[in-house]
């Protein structure tokens, strides 16, 4: 194994623990101006001191992305003591309770801090006091359920006051239950799901490191990546979405089904090992959280296809075992749906408001940004704005792509040419890139699971890159900013980064020796098959 730190390196990653508290710190502090602030019952709003802040967007807007930097910085630099990076490994590594402890620092100040970089988090209360009311919140929206003059209705964007919730029956069942205890108090409404939202992020620090050892990946690598990414900690615990809950399900299922396998035993011999009882409780266990995840958002049943063909491929590469095995995980998913949707009351009214986020365009989603330069080259070679007709093509070719990419993935399976879990990292990529609508946090459904399984640079290099770039370049949800703000606060930005660096190039390891310690032998892995 790959020893501890040692004196200087400490010294550094005591440092880098610091760079990364101070710039949450920095960025709690400017939600105060620029995050996703209610419109009503805004508890800093007229106070003196913290008042003042709403008053600073630019001051505002250039410490938060400043903060923003900062923990990248300091993300990619505790890197070095995780994965190295390419060439031979770093002669130490982190340990996983320094990783723990780097974490919770981290994420403390973004807990108690503001919304920020959406308002979802309102429109979670307005769709949960909806059900609540006793209405269905797959048929009304905000602003027909509860009316303009709702408090609730008023901190919805306006672009979601009209539309239906998108979300699955378990997830507004637990929001009607946190409805009846907060009612109208928004500040507790948020506090409430907050907590919901960190506990399923211990779902994902739980299982990202038995999932990794699957994969023969150290579970510090697959931590730093999965749950210490820059897009976990602004979207998931500051942002506040409910893909955090889907993600932790949906991972915890996923050891559970695959601790019923035999690791492989008997594919060679042809002789198809049979599950005992423990085995088929764990597997039907690890299904039920899968499919329930799936309540929560529905696009976490796919690591249902790939842990049915992991077990199908124990069962012998012909068709008949693929049957059983679908039967077998239909009937489970089917019945556990059926019980959620049945004793939440909400019915199957989901299922026809699943496509409510494609009223946006997203820069993110590849056959969007295609439509949408395609039809702005037309308007200025004076062809016209076809913008719409465009979209109407590449999305339903990329959604095509997208479904070809996962049936390899799902083949790939099947005959053991990729593990269960890094096909699943890559048919989600597709899926998710290939949509209609991509949001920044939508990135981790397939960062999560192949945190947990990529060691080569090539996969682990764009996950690392796409975090980069998209936290950087996302702004606060809390206000809208001009052209000239967001000029000033980037070149704030450039001068105090450039400054910083040149300032700590001894001290932090800028330099640091390239490697990959991402991998754990082969040995280590036996524990936990």
């Amino acid at each position: 194994m790959t020893p501890g730190l040692d004196r200087p390196e400490a010294v550094q990653f005591g440092r880098i623990q610091m760079l990364g508290a101070t710039g949450t710190v920095l960025m709690a502090i400017s939600a105060l101006g620029v995050g996703a602030q209610p419109v009503h019952q805004n508890p800093v709003s007229g106070v003196r001191v913290t008042g003042l802040f709403a008053r600073m967007p630019t001051s505002m807007l250039a410490m938060c992305m400043i903060g923003t930097v900062a923990v990248v910085l300091a993300w990619l630099l505790l890197g070095r003591f995780v994965v190295g990076g390419t060439g031979k490994a770093p002669a130490h590594r982190i340990s996983r309770s320094q990783l723990d402890r780097t974490l919770l620092l981290w994420v403390t100040s973004l807990i108690i801090a503001p919304p920020m970089f959406s308002n979802d988090v309102y429109s979670y209360l307005a769709q949960s006091e909806i059900a609540q009311r006793g209405m269905d919140p797959y048929v009304v929206g905000p602003a027909t359920g509860l009316g303009l003059d709702n408090v609730l209705t008023n901190n919805v964007p306006n672009i979601w006051r009209e539309t239906p919730a998108p979300y699955g029956p378990l997830f507004l069942w637990i929001g009607r239950g946190i409805a009846a205890i907060t009612g109208d108090n928004i500040l507790l409404g948020v506090w409430s799901h907050r907590l919901l939202e960190l506990g399923g992020m211990a779902l994902i620090v739980w299982a990202l490191p038995r999932l990794a050892r699957r994969c023969g990946v150290a579970p510090v690598s697959a931590l730093w990546l999965g749950a210490a990414n820059p897009l976990v900690l602004f979207h998931l615990v500051a942002g506040v979405h409910n893909d955090t809950l889907m993600l932790g399900l949906m991972l915890v299922g996923l050891e559970y089904c695959l601790r019923a396998l035999p690791a492989g035993i008997g594919m060679e011999t042809g002789s198809p090992p049979l599950l005992d009882r423990r085995a088929w409780a764990l597997l039907g266990f690890g299904a039920v959280l899968i499919t329930l995840a799936a309540m929560v958002k529905a696009p976490a049943i796919i690591a249902l296809g790939f842990v049915g063909m992991g077990l199908a491929r124990q069962w012998g590469r012909r068709i008949g075992p693929v049957i059983r095995v679908a039967i077998a995980l239909g009937v489970i998913a089917a019945l556990t749906t059926l019980l959620v949707c049945w004793g939440s009351g909400l019915g199957f009214g989901w299922i026809y408001t699943l496509g409510t986020a494609n009223a946006v365009r997203s820069w993110l989603s590849l056959p969007t940004a295609l439509g949408i330069i395609t039809g702005f080259g037309g308007v200025l070679l004076g062809l016209g704005d076809h913008t719409t007709a465009l979209l109407s093509l590449t999305r339903p070719l990329a959604m095509a792509a997208a479904a070809f990419l996962s049936l390899r993935m799902l083949v790939a399976t099947w005959t053991g040419r990729l593990h269960p879990i890094g096909a699943l990292g890559l048919s989600v990529g597709a899926i998710v890139l290939l949509s209609s609508v991509v949001q920044p946090w939508y990135l981790l459904w397939a960062i999560a699971p192949l945190a947990a399984w990529a060691t080569k640079p090539a996969f682990r290099g764009p996950a690392v890159a796409f975090s980069v770039v998209v936290a950087v370049l996302e702004m606060p949800r809390g206000a809208e900013f001009a052209i000239f703000q967001i000029v000033e606060a980037a070149c704030a930005v450039v001068f105090v980064s450039v400054l910083f660096i040149a300032f700590t190039r001894n001290a932090l390891p800028w330099r640091y020796p390239p490697g990959d310690s991402s991998s754990v032998p082969k040995a280590l892995r036996a524990d936990a098959a």
